[in-house]
């Protein structure tokens, strides 16, 4: 996530640092029971959070600024239950030594990779995005591997908050970037890939910030880009806008046109609302930099996100890991709902 200097508090080392979509609201669940319910937030602090499920294991990471961990279990609403496993180690004064922002872990091709933000100055202006391979089977354990820079040659500028696409048979790479050295907005690019660890094609951009509610906060921003596939085949890019320094860091969403290539700008299409925003009443200020999983039973899906529990907190630890369960809108659709409220009791994934 963007840190403006000057706006976020100091972090310490363990740092880094609605309106809906259309359709029905999803259904609420009725009350239940505290043994079969969890409550957000699932852990005091997690900027950033990602999850991937492989087999019957859940594999979650956040922010930490100087280090990869990870946190392996086979139940989502017992994160808390769970010791981080460090896996990686920035080491001193180097390219990717500083401001470790947003780690992805990824199983492509029968091994882990693990896709990250990092810099070696103080002022972000060096922030790009890197990756480490892995060929153990469990993710915890082998050695992490680094494999350099992911970047277009030809537009080597800052680059944070990869993600990897696949589809239809091809992989590709999606990040957050600028125009130009001095260009200062935030904007998603795409390139294609020619396995996980190289870039192949030259940076295609797919989205500025266009809306006054992606542009809250200067400079603008789109960021934190990942997607989900609906029941109906259709494929979504979620993203987030405005500043993560205000509460109205929110999610926006395109869909690609049916049989559109991901590359080209023309067949991706914008929606012009936010489709998952603040909800002051529930302690959840600027909602954002999201993951999407599968309940255990595969009949659920979920929405991870953090978010601030009080106004003015910005872009720092205070952020704190969310989930709950959405819905589709007839339309296929993803609709969010709002973020609920902290410390109530939610009923805990399928299968758990």
């Amino acid at each position: 996530m963007l840190w403006i200097i000057g706006l976020f508090v100091v972090l310490s080392a363990e740092s880094c640092d609605k309106k809906s979509s259309g359709g029905n609201p999803p259904a609420v669940d009725p009350p239940v029971a505290v043994a079969d319910s969890f409550t957000n937030p699932l852990l005091p602090s997690g900027p950033d959070p990602w999850v991937y499920r492989k087999d019957s294991l859940y594999y979650y990471t956040h922010t930490l600024g100087n280090r990869i961990a990870i946190w392996k279990t086979t139940k989502m609403s017992a994160l808390k239950d769970v010791s981080p496993v460090t896996v990686w180690q920035a080491t001193p004064g180097g390219i990717n030594s500083r401001n470790i922002w947003a780690p992805e872990i990824h199983y492509l091709d029968n091994k882990w990779y693990a896709y990250y933000t990092a810099g070696s100055s103080a002022d972000l202006s060096t922030q790009r995005t890197f990756v480490l391979e892995n060929t153990n089977a469990d993710p915890l354990s082998g050695t992490w591997t680094d494999k350099g820079q992911l970047r277009d040659s030809t537009a080597d500028y800052f680059a944070i908050d990869g993600t990897v696409l696949q589809h239809n048979g091809n992989k590709y790479f999606v990040w957050s970037g600028h125009a130009t050295p001095a260009d200062k907005t935030q904007r998603l690019y795409i390139a294609g890939m020619y396995d996980p660890v190289t870039i192949n094609t030259k940076r295609s951009l797919i989205s500025s910030p266009d809306y006054a509610w992606e542009k809250i906060g200067t400079p603008a921003v789109n960021e934190g880009p990942e997607f989900i596939t609906g029941p109906t085949g259709k494929l979504f890019l979620i993203y987030s806008a405005s500043g993560c320094w205000t509460d109205d860091y929110a999610l926006g969403m395109m869909t690609l046109k049916n049989g559109g290539d991901p590359l080209m700008a023309t067949d991706w299409i914008k929606s012009g609302s936010p489709v998952f925003v603040k909800q002051p009443s529930n302690k959840a200020f600027g909602p954002g930099h999201n993951s999407f999983f599968k309940s255990v039973n595969g009949q659920e899906d979920w929405i991870l996100y953090h978010a601030n529990p009080a106004s003015g907190l910005g872009c720092a630890d205070f952020r704190s890991p969310r989930m709950q369960k959405f819905t589709w809108n007839t339309d296929g659709t993803p609709n969010f709902g709002v973020p609920v409220k902290i410390n109530l009791n939610v009923k805990k994934p399928g299968g758990e």
